[in-house]
């Protein structure tokens, strides 16, 4: 599917921007975190990269032409896909957005009149800005500058942890840091108060005291700004050109070094040090792939035999143990907080029992082993739980249910949620009308949106709508655990390993191949007998899976 992406805010008073250069073409192909263009702000040239993969279908602003922040800048989707249902809609939502635009703003300014407050002169005022073109709100991941800090142009001030993605955030101005808005690891709308540059010592209070009660600060009119107002052009130029000549390498002569924001987040995540690796991105630049594949095998074998050479073999005496003592604070990421806000709410607003049965797997196996002679075809038992599921489902509507204060939701369709691990925590992507899915459909489907997971290329709407969940945690040895309901659903099934062990049929003991099923109920919807029958049904399936396939 198309995703528009519009001209982004770049800096924090940017209200237009124009395109320095674009570094692909339509028709090209476009990974996450390769550079779309350069972009000429208000303040400076700046490289937007790119937040989605696909083909460039269309660009929407040439090179040398501005455009005002939220315009159509360019569509990305798949090769050959129509789009002009988009640039139709892109083109009449800017047609009747523009007079409510021009009305708020006419708004805004009478009903802040009475607390403007003029700011003194020499002092900067820096919003929260909106790094990517859907940004509503953005988290301080940490501050690189403290209050009383010197801060030249072009230093970072901090990381902020966009909707997509924790980006560096250069200050665009000079002088000392005289306030923090927006503390580590709190979040805050799009042009919130998020600092104050100015000469040391400037009192700031007002300025501060007038964005908290929403006025607006104003600067002072100089005659002095007015003169130098053609300056950030040349310095535009030479940090453009600064740039170029120092990306023949990873860093620039400062030192810092130039890498995509995804790059530097898995780079820290493997502790790997990006002064290490080579840049194999536009100019050099270090792409998610060059820390991928980066690896340092010979340093650290040479630090072994280093430390073996200088080990000392003298008998130890003294069994005493010496260690540092530590604890670290990580800040928690908007995922995390989203899981801990949405697990919390369910476990203590909805009343949880567990059933649990235990399903004979021997034909599921049999089963599973003639599927996969098929050339072309590979099912693995989690698909064939999630049909059983889907089936069960359509045979006990009462399962497949939402609660709300006034009524019980009873859906007719069927959408069965696969929780899947990520490296930030865990996500749900949505298997949409499940029922009328073939094993092989449901396998496709569930390698392909797990794979979007991992990679953080997932869709809102790919990951909305479950009506059922299955959470499989067989893969890794367990054999029997309990889950927390994902809301509104009424139900999430927990699949233990498949377990060889000593059974009992026809009255003889033998070897056999079983799995531990346990289904987490909410009360308010599904009583016990309900979900024991679910259960049942659930077991019949999967027990003998030519069933399925009927």
């Amino acid at each position: 599917m198309a995703t528009v992406i519009n001209m982004p805010r770049l800096s924090d008073t940017m209200e237009e921007g124009v395109v320095a250069s674009w570094l692909k073409n339509v028709g090209d192909k476009v990974e996450e975190g390769d550079i779309l263009a350069e972009i000429e702000t208000d303040k400076a040239t700046m490289e937007f990269e790119s937040f989605h993969e696909g083909t460039l279908l269309h660009i929407g602003v040439k090179e040398g032409e501005g455009a005002p922040v939220d315009t159509l800048l360019a569509i990305i989707g798949e090769e050959g896909e129509d789009f002009s249902a988009l640039l139709n809609q892109t083109a009449s939502s800017e047609t009747t957005e523009a007079p409510k635009e021009e009305t708020k703003k006419e708004d805004s300014s009478n009903s802040n009149n009475n607390s403007s407050v003029v700011i003194p002169d020499g002092v900067q005022v820096v919003t929260m800005p909106r790094l990517s073109d859907t940004m509503v709100e953005g988290t301080v991941a940490s501050w690189l500058k403290n209050v009383g800090d010197k801060v030249e142009e072009g230093d970072i001030l901090a990381e902020i942890e966009t909707d997509k993605a924790t980006m560096e955030f250069e200050s665009f101005y000079e002088g000392t840091l005289l306030h923090i808005g927006i503390n580590e690891g709190e979040s805050a709308p799009v042009d919130s108060l998020l600092a104050i540059i100015g000469k040391e010592g400037t009192d700031v209070s007002a300025v501060v005291e007038a964005h908290k009660n929403g006025g607006v600060a104003t600067a002072a009119p100089s005659e002095e700004k007015k003169s130098t107002k053609a300056e950030p052009t040349e310095k535009v130029v030479s940090a453009s050109q600064e740039t170029v000549a120092n990306s023949s390498t990873n860093t620039t002569n400062g030192g810092r070094i130039f890498a995509s924001p995804l790059a530097k987040k898995i780079a820290n995540d493997k502790g790997i040090n990006l002064a290490d690796v080579k840049g194999s991105g536009e100019n050099g630049r270090i792409v998610k792939k060059d820390v991928e594949n980066y690896t340092p095998a010979a340093k650290v074998e040479t630090s072994v035999a280093q430390t073996t050479s200088t080990s000392s073999p003298a008998a130890v005496t003294n069994f005493a143990i010496a260690g540092e003592e530590k604890t670290e604070d990580v800040k928690n990421s908007q995922m995390r907080k989203a899981i801990a806000r949405s697990l919390g709410n369910s476990k203590f607003s909805a009343p949880h029992f567990y059933l649990n049965i235990e399903v004979d797997m021997d034909n599921a196996i049999a089963s599973r082993k003639t599927i996969n002679t098929i050339p072309d075809v590979k099912v693995s038992f989690n698909d064939m739980v999630v049909k059983a599921c889907a089936m069960a489902l359509r045979k006990h509507p009462q399962v497949n249910t939402s609660w709300t204060d006034d009524t019980t939701k009873y859906h007719s369709h069927i959408h069965v949620g696969v929780a899947v691990a990520v490296d930030e925590g865990l996500v749900v992507p949505v298997l949409k009308h499940t029922d009328a899915m073939t094993l092989t459909q449901i396998g496709a489907s569930v390698k392909d949106l797990a794979g979007k997971a991992r990679s953080k290329k997932i869709k809102p709407d790919e990951m909305q709508g479950s009506t059922f969940t299955v959470s499989n945690l067989g893969m890794f040895g367990i054999e029997s655990f309990t889950s927390i309901i994902n809301q509104p659903n009424s139900a999430i099934l927990s699949v233990g390993a498949i377990v060889q062990k000593p059974v009992v049929k026809d009255g003889q003991i033998v070897v056999g191949n079983t799995m531990m099923l346990t289904l987490a109920c909410d009360h308010r919807t599904v009583d016990g007998a309900v979900g024991a029958q679910f259960l049942q049904t659930l077991k019949t399936y999967i027990e003998n899976p030519v069933t399925m396939l009927v």
